[in-house]
């Protein structure tokens, strides 16, 4: 048995990658390609029904400005009479021949062919990542770039309002890195400027990177379609030019949140007049030449689409009007890499691609005083890419070998038929915090969303109450009636209870999850992810088991001690509806949330008397809700079994942790390499009070990517 035991320890716990999968790599690698076409197919599909299952009068929005009564397309009077287009005069003389199509046809044909530009646009960037690059990546990189290029907040926009902000950006990838003939490079740069003026800004890249010929190229292209713009339609370019400051004065007021340039930014924080226009140009100075100088450098370095990608962030922060379909280049930056450490360089691609594809609600609470953040944080991400990410220059010993990770060396199972995934190893190290925090304010987010469109109809959750009721019953355990009116008659339970079912719900996970990233970043990750799992598999509950608590059960005579008197002659039981989702009780995070409390204090502390303390805050939480007739006793048992199966989960993924003492803990030796066909350490003896954490010698590392 000790023998097999020792052969067990390297087959359930080897959580690196050896022997014979090197030579799956190819297979797995092409595999993953397919899949991730099939992603970018479906994606495309998404994108034209999201398009056109729109009314006629909600999709394409800005060219809808040559919309007419019989739903064919025309043109009269000024391009600018709606207000709804901000385009150049060129971009509306590039689009005149529409005038000639019907509405439903232009509809189709317009969001196919926006969708090639994407693909365009994909395959190009895949192709402009700097070497050396693995194969792995030369596969992968243009059905991952196609990706997040249609789930960006850009792209969609572009979609939705029928913007031609895709072609310029295309037209500048293209100048770079596929036209080799410099006249030619400047001509796609000087149209791209045409549509956008401030793209002129790489015009001048050009030319500091000593390709002077294609930056004469790029003005005389951008004067002559101008000038070409002005003798087809002077009135049009009189208006763009001169009324409206070059088109500053479009579209919606330039203080509004779609606005995500420095201009709007002063503008949203109180400013106005000659002092913010000042303050602007200043700014606008001082982001043009630091970008500037850092895209040349990054050019020189052999990185041309970070240099690209850092001017196109220049360009959205000294726009006068920068709206969401032309912040395109702002994900571009995602191929910057910043770090010295592997476990570092997630940290910047991830912050970007979470900035560019979700809304900025999601990525932080509505708290009053985060909103300077929260309203720019596209513009923030943008600046920072321009003047302040410290990018990786490719002479840097760190580019290609990052400092690696240390992870836990494998364990035993202790249970024979637990087989350990291979993929999930133990890290150590504490993750980086802002990429934390993200993580946890969007998955929270999405867990809310989820919870709050789970919704079911009334009939089905109340005949669900009436089920668990009945249950209850038989069982002998429907004391939910008892303890509510109790606790009403006692008025400082009630609002003992009402406060502890508000309050501590959050709080105590998140001052969990606080003191171990803290003291305990090894735990942390694990502790994290058991909680992770348990609140997934809740959101499955509140999908297929819709259930109404006992204050939303009528005839039953709950009193509901924390919102108040519900009116059931209301299906929607007023505004609280619109806030959560009313019938999501099974199974009982609250009392699931506080279980995982109390089991990582009572794992984790080093204390008797913590271990204790730890132990209430599950016993008052699950007689909270039931006082406060919020749930059922058996949604508390649905809330203990996710908690279950979420430690059970990171188990399976991540493995048994070793026992250590006080002693060997104090000791805290730095990890060491250990051997990948060595077997597990044996258990060391344990002192009277162990505490589970991971083990740290010998370690192993692991050079992550």
């Amino acid at each position: 048995m000790e023998r097999w035991e020792g052969r067990r320890s390297v087959v359930n716990a080897d959580h690196s990658v050896r022997g014979d999968a090197a030579a799956d790599t190819g297979a797995g690698a092409g595999l993953t390609r397919v899949l991730l076409w099939l992603v970018v197919a479906v994606l495309a599909v998404r994108q034209v029904a999201v398009v056109l299952r729109q009314p006629p009068g909600e999709r394409l929005l800005d060219l809808e400005t040559w919309i007419g009564e019989n739903g064919v397309l025309h043109m009269t009077g000024s391009l600018y009479d709606s207000g709804r287009f901000t385009g150049t005069p060129f971009a509306g003389l590039v689009l005149k021949p529409l005038t000639a199509t019907a509405q439903q046809t232009l509809g189709v044909a317009w969001t196919f062919g926006s969708l090639l530009l994407v693909v365009a646009l994909g395959l190009v960037a895949a192709r402009a990542l700097p070497s050396p690059m693995g194969r792995r990546t030369a596969l992968l990189a243009a059905p991952v770039a196609i990706s997040l290029f249609m789930l960006s907040l850009p792209v969609r926009n572009a979609l939705h309002l029928g913007q031609t902000s895709i072609l310029p950006v295309l037209l500048v990838l293209l100048a770079w890195f596929v036209v080799r003939e410099h006249r030619a490079a400047g001509v796609l740069v000087g149209v791209a400027a045409a549509f956008q003026p401030v793209l002129l800004l790489f015009a001048a890249l050009l030319w500091l990177t000593g390709r002077r010929q294609a930056s004469v190229s790029a003005g005389v292209t951008f004067a002559l379609a101008t000038a070409a713009a002005w003798a087809a339609a002077p009135k049009d370019s009189w208006t763009y030019w001169v009324h409206h400051l070059a088109g500053a004065g479009l579209g919606e007021r330039p203080d509004s949140l779609a606005n995500q340039s420095l201009h709007g930014a002063l503008l949203r924080l109180g400013l106005e007049g000659p002092l913010e226009i000042a303050l602007f140009l200043v700014l606008s100075a001082a982001v043009v030449f630091f970008g500037l100088r850092r895209a040349v450098r990054y050019a020189q370095d052999g990185q041309l689409l970070l240099a690209v990608a850092v001017t196109g962030c220049v360009v959205v922060a000294v726009s006068p009007t920068a709206w969401q379909h032309q912040l395109l280049w702002v994900l571009l930056a995602v191929v910057g890499r910043v770090g010295k450490r592997a476990s570092d360089r997630l940290v910047w691609p991830s912050v970007v691609v979470l900035v560019v594809t979700l809304p900025g609600t999601m990525l932080l609470p509505n708290i009053e005083a985060l909103f300077p953040v929260r309203d720019n944080v596209l513009l923030l991400v943008a600046l920072g890419a321009a003047c302040l990410a410290p990018f990786l220059p490719r002479t840097s010993p760190y580019w290609q070998h990052p400092v690696p990770t240390d992870y836990a060396k494998p364990v035993a199972a202790r249970w024979r038929r637990v087989p350990l995934l291979p993929f999930w190893r133990r890290v150590l190290t504490r993750p980086n915090l802002l990429l934390e925090l993200l993580l946890i304010r969007v998955v929270y987010d999405a867990y809310a969303q989820v919870r709050l469109a789970a919704r079911a109809g009334r009939p089905l959750a109340e005949e669900h109450g009436r089920q668990i009721h009945a249950i209850e019953q038989w069982l002998h355990i429907d004391i939910e009636h008892w303890v509510n009116h109790t606790v009403v008659q006692i008025t400082w339970l009630r609002e003992f209870f009402d406060y502890y079912y508000s309050t501590f719900h959050f709080i105590v996970p998140l001052t969990i999850l606080g003191v171990l990233y803290a003291r305990r970043p090894a735990d942390y990750r694990w502790v994290r992810s058991s909680i992770g799992f348990a609140t997934l598999l809740a959101l499955v509950g509140f999908w297929l088991y819709p259930l109404a608590p006992p204050r939303l059960m009528p005839g039953l005579g709950f009193i509901d001690t924390v919102h108040g008197v519900q009116d059931f002659a209301k299906p929607d039981y007023g505004t609280l509806t619109t806030v959560t989702n009313q019938y999501a009780a099974m199974p009982s995070l609250h009392f699931g949330w506080s279980l995982w409390c109390g089991v990582v204090i009572v794992m984790l502390a080093p204390k008797l008397w913590m271990k204790a303390l730890g132990l209430l805050h599950p016993l008052f939480t699950i007689a909270a809700i039931v006082a406060t007739a919020n749930h059922w006793v058996l949604d508390a048992a649905g809330g203990a079994l996710v908690v279950a199966m979420g430690f059970g989960l990171t188990y399976v993924l991540s493995g048994p942790r070793k026992l250590v003492t006080d002693e060997e803990r104090a000791t805290d030796a730095p990890p060491v390499v250990a051997e990948p066909a060595e077997p597990a350490a044996t258990e060391p003896k344990q002192s009277p009070e162990p505490a589970l954490v991971p083990e740290r010698q010998p370690a192993e590392k692991v050079s992550g990517t």
